[in-house]
């Protein structure tokens, strides 16, 4: 049996942030539909230890049956060794045979696709003719969140970090400079507390939060979770690794009822998105397996059609 492995280069060539974004449309918009299998994802952080594994399988039974599978480690300080904090790969398997089809770089898979999501949530859900985006941080996320909104044809951009700067975009003194005349926010740092207070964000805005993935850590603050139309990719992932939400949660401000919508669901027509000019919305993405099964598949087959990549006996 022949495997093709897909490497980083590759996946970054294969996979334009253009396609990506609608892909991902795609596959949101299917899953609220009931077309696709996503279970929660499953985590493994040994005691002691300064990483953590993550495990995300998905199921696609239409078209072309495909399972897939990313194991992802998060090592957090990678970034100081000049290296992603996301490394793995995902497994592509033949849906009705359980054969290995391809492994695909998830690093390179992750950046995009997420800030593909925050695309697709930007398009959905943010006030009509905005036109300035404020990106907190500078890593691989805000770098691919920058492709991701120049891609929707946003062209005035402020970046904020406290390490690094984007290229080619404003630069703000400060996460409330930033804020301020922002009609469109991405929040893709490691920040542990908060780092956006609502006092700071417009009226109108839209606020993708990428950043914390785990529920001891948080980018926005209570008030701004109590404010908010709030919109996620998975309930299930958000009840119980949002630590975004599970903190206003714990100061009593939420309760599940204040999740609006799943995004799908507002893509797929069944769910309600902004209800007007003045309303903040917030999408909390986690990141969830069907965008990796999406991804990965799209790359697999111009992999295969170009003769791309490494073919291996498994």
């Amino acid at each position: 049996m022949s495997v093709r492995v897909v490497g980083e280069h590759d996946v970054h060539r294969l996979l334009p942030m253009g396609e990506c974004i609608e892909a991902m449309a795609e596959v949101l918009a299917e899953l609220a539909r009931g077309g696709l299998h996503n279970p929660l994802r499953f985590v493994t952080r040994p005691p002691g230890a300064e990483t953590l594994m993550g495990l995300m399988p998905a199921y696609r039974g239409s078209g072309e049956p495909m399972y897939s599978l990313k194991t992802i480690v998060i090592a957090p300080d990678n970034p100081k060794r000049g290296l992603d904090a996301h490394q793995g790969f995902v497994a592509l398997f033949d849906g009705t045979t359980g054969q290995t089809r391809a492994l695909v770089n998830a690093s390179a898979i992750t950046a995009i696709r997420t800030a593909a999501v925050s695309a697709v949530a930007t398009r959905a859900l943010a006030r009509e003719g905005s036109t300035t985006v404020a990106i907190l941080g500078a890593g691989v996320q805000g770098k691919s969140h920058l492709d991701a909104m120049r891609a929707l044809g946003y062209e005035s951009i402020v970046g904020w970090s406290r390490s690094a700067q984007l290229d080619g975009v404003e630069h703000a003194g400060s996460v409330e400079e930033a804020l301020r005349e922002a009609d469109v926010v991405v929040t893709a740092t490691t920040a542990r507390e908060p780092i956006v207070q609502r006092e700071w964000l417009k009226a109108g805005a839209h606020v993708n939060a990428v950043g914390s993935s785990i529920p001891s850590t948080r980018e926005l603050d209570t008030a701004t979770m109590a404010a908010a139309a709030l919109f996620v990719d998975r309930r299930e992932s958000t009840l119980n690794e949002s630590g975004d939400y599970l903190f206003a949660v714990q100061d009593g401000a939420i309760g599940p009822d204040h999740i609006r919508a799943e995004l799908g669901d507002v893509l797929a027509g069944s769910a309600e998105g902004r209800r007007g000019d003045d309303e903040l919305t917030v999408f909390k993405s986690l990141g969830i397996a069907v965008e990796d099964l999406a991804a990965a598949q799209l790359v697999a087959r111009k992999a295969e059609a170009e003769d791309v990549g490494a073919l291996v006996d498994l």
